[in-house]
């Protein structure tokens, strides 16, 4: 495993601003969230950032539909966007939009350096046209089926069933996604981006271990096709930031929010006096991490870091790959009840039950996840409630009740509790390299320990069979600080949760401060921490988002 810098910028993909935050995105701000606060309890510095991809045709023609300004829906959307996120506890530093005067500056900065180097090319191209609308189609309003695979009612820029990237040109049986007929051809002068000339230097960088081997072996099939160069230009009428000295030119989307990593930071540094540059010089040691899905690895693995080497910034310490969410073994489908929104799902559960499940399943792998809501049910009750949450209510009312709430200042096995303390680096290794499903096995299989320890001990007999008062101070005392251990391995997975512990507890859990039992401290009277799931709640989130 690679070291950690001790300083970190850490995004996540930036969500369309033209609809609803789902369970889809939150696979992967929940992954990036689970690290990065796992790196915060080990004294690293990281900034956390995010912003809404916020222009295009999409936002413009349902700007229209609404009869608005396409300012107005990006506004209503970041605001409903940050909610959710702040609901699920993804702990941003900042979240932003790509619709911004930092956006626009290094936009046009980027574009300018690019140009006098000579890696922005001109050239006309056959592009579609929408008679029945007038305008200019984008890749991504026109469908098809792909050239490559020949998988159906592929978009006009990438399949997403085989991950190339083409010409809308290329695509056969192309249709316009706005008014469903054929569209013609015009001729129009678009900018290109010269990634070919950086194939020698992509080739290394990808090589040099900042990526899973799986994406590796896929980018390099890209390469074996021959890398292309960039049309970074959409013709008017668009919503975005138009191309310097142009009349009616724009730059692409894409380009505009692979920029927007930087913009959002540099938002984030002049509110908060961080050095921007100390990150994005060109020499950087620090550390710039990427959580991404694996649709979108052609343009983070290829453009993004060719556009920094072209305009002498730094490129990414790490791409972190994932794998796409279904639900119970499906795609989520609005007809079939299993497209669940963000806020939907909070309306039916914690959002801690949904970290948790995506906690076990995850891994530094890009196999999709499934969300099974059977499992998800047991998960949650077999874990949360019966393991964890019932170690410290089996004990805890005891030393309320017998002993004012202190602790005992003695503890009575201290090469088990060592035990537990020895599992900190194979736990904070497998959280490091995003193997989550590893943490929470090692997690459980210390709660069965400590669940076991307690039966054998049986406190809720040693007073009436021993008379033995302090034994039974010293055997819930052990309890509690196996709880203690247990809760700080899960402080960055469980953060709602967590909260109520430390009130409980009545401390702060600090990774460091394990070896240091609780003795002689009194803890607060305990009270449910975690409610059960059933099967009540899955049956009404399915059949009323049917009708959503």
């Amino acid at each position: 495993m690679c070291e950690i810098p001790d300083k970190l910028l850490v995004t996540c993909a930036f969500p369309y601003a033209n609809g609803p935050i789902h369970l889809g995105h939150m696979l992967e701000h929940i992954q990036a969230d689970i690290w990065v606060r796992y790196q915060r309890m080990r004294n690293k510095i990281v900034y956390f950032i995010c912003a809404d991809d916020a222009h295009g045709t999409p936002i413009m023609i349902n700007a229209r539909k609404l009869n608005c300004n396409p300012e107005e829906i990006i506004i209503t959307i970041n605001n409903e966007h940050q909610n959710d996120f702040s609901n699920f506890f993804i702990s941003y530093d900042n979240y932003y939009s790509t619709h911004s005067e930092e956006n626009k500056f290094f936009l046009e900065l980027i574009y300018n350096k690019l140009k006098k180097k000579g890696f922005i090319k001109k050239r006309i191209i056959s592009q579609f046209f929408d008679l029945e609308k007038n305008i200019f189609l984008p890749d991504r309003f026109i469908k098809g089926t792909c050239p490559k695979c020949k998988s159906k009612d592929q978009y006009g820029d990438n399949c997403e069933v085989c991950g190339i990237t083409y010409n809308p040109t290329e695509l056969i049986n192309l249709r316009s996604v706005i008014s469903n007929s054929i569209p013609i051809i015009r001729n129009s002068e678009h900018f290109f981006f010269d990634l070919p000339f950086f194939s020698n230097i992509l080739l290394l960088w990808i090589n040099s271990g900042v990526i899973q081997k799986q994406v590796v072996n896929k980018i390099k099939e890209w390469f074996d096709s021959g890398l292309k160069e960039w049309d970074i230009t959409r013709d008017a009428p668009y919503f975005g930031f138009k191309i310097p000295d142009t009349i009616d030119k724009f730059f692409y989307v894409w380009f505009d929010a692979s920029i927007g990593y930087m913009s959002t930071f540099k938002n984030l540094c002049d509110k908060k006096n961080i050095n921007f540059d100390e990150f994005w010089n060109k020499n950087s040691k620090l550390g710039i991490y990427h959580f991404i899905g694996k649709d979108i690895v052609y343009f983070h693995s290829l453009f993004l870091p060719s556009i920094l080497d072209g305009s002498d910034y730094r490129k990414p310490t790490k791409l972190f790959v994932h794998g796409y969410l279904t639900i119970n073994g499906k795609k989520m489908s609005k007809s079939r009840g299993t497209f669940i929104t963000a806020s939907f799902y909070l309306k039916y559960f914690d959002p801690d039950c949904l970290r948790y499940y995506f906690a076990t399943k995850l891994s530094s792998n890009i196999e999709d996840i499934d969300l099974n809501f059977n499992e998800f049910i047991y998960r949650i009750n077999s874990d949360i409630v019966n393991k964890v949450v019932n170690l410290a209510s089996r004990t805890a009312n005891f030393i309320s009740k017998y002993f004012n709430g202190f602790l005992s200042s003695n503890l009575i096995d201290p090469v088990l509790y060592q035990d537990f303390i020895n599992k900190e680096k194979i736990i904070g290794e497998y959280y490091s390299s995003r193997n989550y499903s590893k943490v929470i096995r090692e997690i459980i299989n210390l709660t069965d320990i400590s669940n076991n320890y307690i039966d054998k001990k049986s406190p809720w007999k040693i007073l009436k069979e021993k008379g033995e008062v302090q034994e039974l101070q010293d055997v819930c005392t052990m309890g509690i600080n196996f709880f203690r251990v247990l809760s700080t391995y899960l402080k960055p997975v469980l953060p709602g949760l967590n909260k109520r512990i430390e009130l409980f507890l009545n401390i702060e859990l600090l990774w460091d401060e394990i070896n240091f039992p609780l003795l002689n401290h009194k803890i607060n009277k305990f009270k449910p921490l975690f409610n059960r799931i059933n099967i009540f709640q899955i049956n009404k989130i399915f059949n009323t988002s049917k009708n959503i």
